[in-house]
Parts: C-alpha cells; structure tokens; sequence
C-alpha cells in the first residue's frame, strides 16, 4: 500500500466561495480526484513541505480511540449521515493530532472508499480487529449496530487496563522516589555526618562502619550506578521488543508471581470473554474470531492456548472440549460456554463471564492498592530511618559514656 502525503490545497467550494485546506493522498492526481468528489475546484495542489525539525504533537492514546467510535455510534443511531458524522466528532476533538486523524479518515471516506477500508490505512491506530468488525457492519447494513458494540469492547477494555495500571503505577512511583531520596542521602548528608565520626577518636559501630562504607562507595562510583540502572532499563525494555521468547518468558513469570498473578489471569481471562463475545455477536465465524481472540489475549501463554483451541475447533472439536483440553480456564468460562453452545447464545454467555471477571479484577485491584500502601510506607521507613539510625547511633553511644 502506497504511503499516504499531505497535499495543500486552494480553490473554491461548490458555492464559489474561496476555500483552502489540506488532503492526504498517495499522490496529487488522487489528491484531486478526492477535491473533485467532494465539489471543490482547486485552483492549487501542492505537496505540504516537512518542516526541518519537527516535533510531534500530542499523542493518539488508546482511549481516544474509544472515545471517537462511542461518539461515531452515537452519530449514527441517531441517522446522522457518516460524513457529516465526522464533522461533528472533529470539531468536538481536543487532541489536535485526532482531529487530523478523524479529517484524514473523512477525506478517505468522502473520496469513495468504504469506512474499514479508511481505518485499515491506519494500522497504528485500528488494529485489524476493528477494522474487520466494521467491515462486518458495512457489509450487513449494521454500521450504527456494530460501531456500539466496538465501542463497548474498546471500553470494557481501556477501563480494565487502566485499573491494572493504576495499580502499578503508584508502587513503581514510590520506589523510585525511594530510591532517590537515599541516593541523594547517602552522596549529600552522609558525608557530613562522617565529617563529624573523624574527630571522635574512638571506633564505631558495625552498622555505622556499613552505612559510611556505602556511602563511599556511591560517591566514587554515583555515575556508574545511576548509568547502569537506565541501562538496564533501555536493554530490558529492548529484549521485551525484539527477543519473543523474553516475551514469553517474562508473561509465565507474571502469572506465577504472588496476589499479582491472579490478577493477570482474570483480566485475560476477561480479555478473552469479551473479545470473543464481541467478534462472535458481529456474526464473524469463530474460527477467525478465535484468532482475533488470540492476537488480543495480551499474554504468550493464553495467546498459544487460545491458537490451540482454534486448531481444535477447526478439527471439529466443541469450543467447551477445546477450551476444556488446554487446562488454564476456569470452571465458570467452561459451565457458561457449554450452556452458550446448547442454548445459541454463546456471545450473551461470554459476555456475562467477562463482567464478572472484569469486576474481580476491580476488586482485586483496589484490595492490591490497600496492601501495597503500608507495605511500601514500611520499606521506606525501614531505608531512610536506617539510615537516620546509624548516623545517629555513634552520637547516642557518646553521650552514654559522657
């Protein structure tokens, strides 16, 4: 697929009036054929230069993502055409690289190409999920229908993936604040003190004699530690990008750690509900919506499992068996597939499963939050009241003898 340019244009609308703006296009020719489609007479197209140093805006989260596919649900339900859909979501958008991001998908759009066809040119963006079950919609004549489903599952998803992160986030807050304030103890006021233990005169406590020893220790060697911690940052970080069995290796581990382990397995257990639900409910068959499945389980180890339950059914196996076979499943998703199977209402079924496990995540998450607060309070009273402590001990132990 040809990359997409930016072309600015001039002319005038379909009242005469003088008109400028800007269209993306793979070259000029289509540039303005796209003008031409939506009645402007461009006078002027011309390639938009790059600025020599650019810096880009702000950037497209997620839950932008599912903020512009509920208010394009919402358009449509309400019979509003599509391309007058678009005008309405951009001028509410405050995020000036989604405003672009929505124009570009209306200019496409406007231009004669079919509403996934436009997503699909922006893979970054709308993964092929989303653009197949709009796909879907557009096909059936369901758009509106299909756009609200989306728009569920993008925000069952975000939501989930948000409290997971709030929970993480404030113990890795803390640390590193931990962290720091004991590098800056240990090269700034320690020294001071030690200052103070050479006029003594006497020897000093073990605890002390330790404390000093690393303090000596970080001052030489500061630069080295603080270079090795980033580069053990930037080398994690790259091995999680390109090494696929450190991927791998690094989500087993995460289901096996204590309390956190539990709440990774509900929450792709949840993931795996609700994706499942959704692309099934769109009328996508189900050996494509377990791949979709699979491309969205978020871990290696339920992403392998849910391949092999796609092989299974693709042999002729029920969902319930081959979920079943693979052994990493709990008894609620087995008992509600089962009955789905029997009754035809599979997508309903999985959807109930994923509401309770997305609110056990929500409890276990907050019952996380709760127990990590004193435990990390504890660590940091236990690393600068140590600190404080052995600074102090020399001058408590001088004034005994005194």
């Amino acid at each position: 697929m040809a990359t997409d340019n930016k072309f600015v244009w001039t002319g005038t609308d379909r009242n005469g009036r003088k008109s400028q703006g800007e269209v993306s296009a793979a070259s000029k020719a289509l540039a303005q054929a796209q003008l031409r489609k939506q009645g402007i007479n461009a006078k002027s197209v011309k390639k938009k230069a790059k600025p020599l140093f650019s810096f880009s805006g702000k950037k497209i989260k997620p839950a932008d993502i599912a903020i512009f596919t509920r208010q394009m649900a919402t358009m449509m339900r309400a019979g509003v055409p599509l391309v007058q859909s678009f005008d309405i979501v951009s001028e509410g958008v405050d995020n000036p690289t989604m405003k672009t991001l929505v124009t570009e998908i209306k200019d496409e759009v406007s231009a004669g190409g079919g509403f996934a066809a436009s997503l699909a040119r922006h893979p970054k963006y709308f993964d092929e999920l989303f653009c197949s079950l709009v796909g879907s919609g557009e096909d059936s004549g369901t758009l509106e229908v299909m756009l609200d489903r989306i728009a569920t599952y993008k925000e069952k998803t975000e939501a989930l993936k948000a409290k997971i992160k709030k929970a993480m986030t404030y113990p890795a807050a803390v640390v590193v604040v931990a962290i720091v304030v004991t590098g800056i103890l240990l090269v700034k006021v320690v020294p001071q003190f030690a200052e103070t233990f050479s006029s003594f005169g006497s020897d000093l406590p073990a605890f002390t004699l330790f404390v000093l020893g690393i303090s000596e220790t970080m001052q030489e060697w500061w630069f080295i530690v603080l270079l090795g911690l980033f580069a053990a940052g930037w080398a994690y970080s790259q091995a999680i990008l390109r090494s696929k069995s450190f991927r791998n290796s690094v989500d087993r581990l995460a289901l096996k750690l204590p309390i956190v382990g539990g709440i990774v397995h509900d929450s792709v257990v949840a993931r795996f509900s609700r994706t499942l639900s959704t692309t099934f409910a769109a009328g996508v068959p189900l050996v494509e919506a377990l791949d979709s499945t699979a491309g969205a389980a978020g871990n290696a180890v339920y992403a392998r499992a849910v391949r092999q339950i796609r092989d299974d059914v693709t042999s002729g196996t029920s969902l319930y068996q081959a979920i079943r076979s693979t052994g990493l499943f709990p008894s609620m998703l087995l008992q509600m597939t089962s009955i789905g199977e029997e009754s035809g209402s599979l997508d309903e079924m999985l959807a109930k499963v994923a509401d309770q496990y997305e609110a056990q995540v929500d409890n276990a998450v907050d019952s996380l939050s709760s127990l990590m607060e004193p435990i990390i309070m504890s660590i940091l009273g236990v690393l600068v009241g140590g600190l404080m402590i052995a600074m102090y001990l020399p001058i408590f132990m001088l004034g005994s003898v005194i």
